[in-house]
Order: structure tokens, then sequence, then C-alpha cells
């Protein structure tokens, strides 16, 4: 049975007259690497500075292993904001230490585990450099150590991915991926639905201050299922657009290589294709699922 290790319990958040969050309510499973989603405004960072007790809400609750959450809990936690934040003429040593020591980890094993890091993510050479120094890229991997060298329980991750090329990209999701499987619960926001989709096993979405969707990625994907199944055929005859029967529905044009069709099925599926199979090669015969950007677009717009 899953284990929540944290709750956020009908969170109401006003500034004056703006409702920034409305009666929300959501579990954050342990070992779970779960997505919080939501367009600009929705209400995701002021959830999430309530988590951190950054800011108070003006009702409701937040509870951290069955408990209401305390200063003493938070500092199991690590939060890396959208708008990072470095000490621009310290050095990156200097800057990592001081953070370290900050986050309650002596010395001698701090300065391990800035080295590590460091090599880790090829940036020996630059351990003596100002941050400002440094290359924007580089200075989002220095908030990244910043932020995880406690290994914190839980981590809360705003927009990870930003600033970064493809390749560091994926160097920060092997992290977050290697982080999740030695016990870090992760909390990962971001707009790069890719990275979510590839990286979380549970989302929420907050829309005009309301959660509007929330459970196991792969339980969503079923809900919004059209009950579809996507083909990709070769065709073998020249005039296969006008030959196809009409309960097959093409998506990508016919560049006389392959075909891709989406089909709903009625009865059997395996003799309402029979068919397709005088007008070319069935290469391919899957059951669609929506991507998590096409649920987020549907139900946002």
């Amino acid at each position: 049975m899953s284990e929540t290790i944290l709750s956020v319990k009908n969170i109401v958040k006003r500034y004056g007259d703006h409702l920034a969050l409305n009666d929300v309510s959501i579990d954050i499973e342990k070992g779970s690497i779960h997505g919080l989603l939501g367009p600009n405004g929705a209400g995701k960072t002021s959830l999430i500075r309530i988590i951190m007790q950054i800011i108070v809400p003006t009702s409701g609750e937040v509870y951290y292993e069955n408990q209401p959450i305390n200063r003493e809990m938070i500092s199991k936690f690590s939060y890396m904001p959208e708008e990072r934040g470095l000490y621009k003429k310290m050095k990156v040593s200097d800057q990592l230490m001081f953070i370290a020591q900050l986050k309650g980890i002596d010395k001698k094993s701090a300065k391990k585990k800035i080295i590590d890091w460091l090599i880790k993510f090829k940036l020996e050479e630059w351990v003596d450099k100002k941050t400002d120094t440094l290359s924007k890229g580089m200075q989002q991997k220095i908030q990244f150590i910043a932020t995880v060298i406690n290994e914190p329980k839980l981590l809360i991750l705003d927009e990870p991915f930003s600033g970064f090329d493809p390749v560091n990209a994926e160097l920060i999701k092997n992290e977050i991926l290697e982080l999740n499987s030695n016990g870090t619960t992760i909390i990962l926001s971001s707009h790069r639905m890719e990275s979510v989709e590839n990286l979380c096993s549970h989302v929420s979405l907050i829309n005009k201050s309301k959660k509007v969707l929330d459970g196991k990625l792969s339980e969503i994907k079923q809900q919004f299922s059209d009950q579809e199944y996507r083909i990709v055929l070769i065709p073998k005859v020249d005039n296969i657009l006008e030959m196809l029967p009409p309960n097959f529905n093409i998506i990508s044009p016919n560049n006389h290589q392959h075909l891709e069709l989406s089909y709903k099925p009625i009865n059997s599926i395996y003799k309402e294709i029979q068919p397709l199979e005088e007008l070319g090669e069935i290469v391919s015969l899957n059951y669609h699922l929506p991507k998590i950007e096409e649920i987020f677009i549907r139900l946002v717009s």
C-alpha cells in the first residue's frame, strides 16, 4: 500500500481581493516524482511557498508524515525556485560550502560532497572562480548542486530544466531519477511536458486557483483515452487515400513510404483491420494513450 509523505489539506490563499488558491488538497506519495502543473498564474508557486513555510495559507493545513508541518521538518526539504539566487561575487567553492553548512552539513563532509558533485558535473576547474564568471548553464548546475547537497527527504524543483541545453537537461534528468531511486520524494513543477511525461508517476493540475486533475499518470491517461488505436501502414496501391474504409482517419499525409491512421474499433479490431491488409503492409498497431500535454491543453483551454 502506498504511503503519503506530504498532504496539503483544503488550502486557501488570498492576496487582498485575489484568490490564488481555492480549497486545494493534494497528497504526495512517498518515493514518487509528483508533477505539479498549471498555466502561469494558476497558483503553483503559492502552493510551493506554503509547503516550504515561506508564506502562510489563509486557511488549510500542510502535513508531513501525518504531523502538522513545522520548521524542523522543513530542514529535511530542499527547494529550487524558478528565480535562481546565487551570490554572484562568491567563489563557487565558498558558495557551496556556505549553503551546505546552512543545511547542517559539517565542513569535512561538505567538502567531499562539493568535490564529488563538481567532478560529476565537470565543473572542478571552476571551483575557485566567482559565480558571475560562469555561463548561465554552469550557474544552473551550481544552483542544482546547492539544492540537493543535503540529500533531502523531499525535493521541490520549480522549472529545473530552465536555461539548460538538451545535453545538460538530460544530465539533470538523470540526476533527478538517481535521487528518487535513493529515496528522495520529488515535487516537480515544469512547463516542459515531455519532462513530466518521462519523469513523473503522479500529477496534479491547478487551473485558475483550483485543482482540476490529480492522480497516477497512467490512470489519468486511461481516463482521457478516446479508446483509439494508431496504425502505421506502408501502402501497396497508389490511390490508397480513396480506398480507405470510412472508419479509418488519416493522421499524417501519405508520403509514399508510410501512412499513419487513427481508428476506433466497433467490434473485433482484428476483423475490422483486415481490409487494410489488401491496401498495404501494417507496420504497427498500438493502443493510443494521450500525452500529458494533450490533457493539459484540453483542460486548461
